[in-house]
């Protein structure tokens, strides 16, 4: 990877299929005459016919990153300098290179997208280039109304979801020397480093195929949607706000599974639910694989993925499929390191041993801990947690809380959703005595549906 070829002289064969070329051309042709041109002349488009042609879709800034880069190809290896205008072949090289090419190829066009100059770009240019590609799938998604239930919205606190994921895309950029990307203004990026960079980072190409797909209403049926923004599912009649934005979720969204990506149903919000850590407990057992998200008090969002049904027992439980994350200030996903499996723990009643909800480390010093005192909770790492590697994710080693949710992730099954329909007396056996004990009874009981695996 990484050599110093121009777009001239490489392979220009159809990538694209005999419909999806048809789509090509005929987006060309629209471009294309919505200028009077002299008969004679090559057809070709201008920037204001594919700002006009795009409208407000995308932002105007993106718009220009993307004609800049195409009118910049160079297919023929004897062009002085870049075109005024976008010739045919031009837009059909770049589409193919952005939308189906390889590492390679994305980040010839990419490099051009970034600086207008030749040669290495700087690092606040990458930083400022990622900024707007992150700000301009918010915005088409918004536009487009393919948000699937999430918000548009900007999240409290020094950084916006849009720098932090940018942030969090150029942290995976490795420069020579070790150097990071986010460090003094004069390191800058060359062609390998770029490709590396496309390479390592696929939410860079996706983001530009969403840019490209949604943008310009082009090849839009190769687009899976449902895998990038899972839909949004809570069954309350009521507004909820979560603490999530469609970035945030994105970013989850991507680590999980892929078979757990299109769908998250709501099984817990302190907000429409209570501060209630029984409550928590009867709607999030035995509900599969979910995400538990929080707020605490200064404004860091922070969490963990749940590979397995949680169940209420003293012992750890899950695999090495869970993971810690921040979301703000930084986003960021912390993954098993293999030292131990203490991946989940549930429990209450105990007299013993800890009560309450953890993620990683041990009794007493977990990565993430909520306790069933709720409304309170920490997150211990001296360095890191020994579980996931991961360090303090709250402001505050000790923490209390005002916003919890736990979001299912997948399509749920049978017995999940039988599941849903119970009683949060049925897990929670001091509520069971104490209302046995003032001589009232459940009224519930025998009066909901036995579940068919039953």
């Amino acid at each position: 990877m990484g050599n110093s070829k121009s777009l001239s002289g490489q392979s220009l064969s159809p990538r694209f299929l005999p419909a999806e070329q048809t789509e090509i051309d005929r987006l060309f042709d629209a471009l294309s005459s919505a200028e009077l041109r002299s008969s004679t002349s090559p057809r070709s488009f201008s920037l204001q016919a594919l700002k006009s042609h795009v409208g407000e879709a995308l932002p105007p800034e993106m718009v220009t990153r993307l004609f800049e880069g195409m009118r910049r190809v160079d297919v023929t290896g004897k062009t002085k300098g870049p075109s005024e205008r976008i010739s045919q072949e031009q837009f059909t090289v770049s589409m193919s290179y952005l939308l189906k090419g390889n590492a390679e190829e994305k980040s010839l066009v990419i490099l051009k997208m970034i600086s207008a100059t030749e040669g290495p770009v700087k690092a606040r240019e990458v930083k400022k280039f990622t900024e707007d590609l992150v700000g301009s799938v918010a915005h088409v998604l918004s536009y487009r109304q393919e948000l699937r239930g999430w918000a548009q919205k900007q999240a409290p606190g020094s950084l916006s979801r849009v720098q932090a994921l940018a942030a969090q895309l150029c942290s995976e950029m490795k420069l020579q020397g070790g150097e990071k990307l986010l460090g003094p203004q004069r390191l800058e990026c060359d062609r390998t480093t770029i490709e590396d960079w496309v390479f390592r980072a696929p939410h860079v190409a996706t983001f530009l195929s969403v840019v490209i797909h949604q943008g310009f209403l082009l090849l839009c049926s190769s687009l899976d949607l449902a895998a990038l923004v899972p839909e949004r599912q809570v069954d309350q009649e009521r507004k909820f706000a979560s603490v999530l934005d469609v970035l945030s979720v994105i970013y989850i969204n991507s680590h999980l599974p892929r078979e757990q990506r299109q769908h998250w149903r709501l099984l817990f919000s302190s907000e429409l639910h209570g501060h209630s850590f029984a409550q928590l407990c009867g709607r999030i057992t035995h509900c599969g694989p979910c995400v538990v998200l929080l707020e605490d008090h200064d404004g860091h969002v922070f969490g963990g993925f749940a590979s397995c049904s949680w169940e209420v027992k003293p012992q750890f439980q899950g695999d090495d499929r869970c993971f810690l994350f921040s979301i703000s200030p930084s986003m960021a996903v912390y993954t098993s390191t293999g030292y131990n499996d203490h991946y989940m723990y549930l429990n209450q009643g105990q007299q013993t041993i800890p009560n309450g909800l953890g993620m990683g480390g041990q009794h007493n010093y977990f990565g993430l801990w909520i306790d069933v005192d709720f409304g309170k909770g920490h997150s211990k790492a001296k360095p890191t947690c020994t579980t996931y590697n991961s360090p303090q994710l709250s402001a505050q080693e000790d923490f209390q809380f005002e916003k919890m949710e736990v979001w299912a992730v997948g399509d749920a099954s049978v017995t999940q959703l039988a599941k849903s329909t119970k009683s949060v007396l049925d897990v929670d056996p001091t509520a069971q005595a104490l209302l046995e004990v003032s001589g009232r009874i459940r009224h519930s009981e025998g009066l909901r549906e036995v579940p068919e695996d039953q």
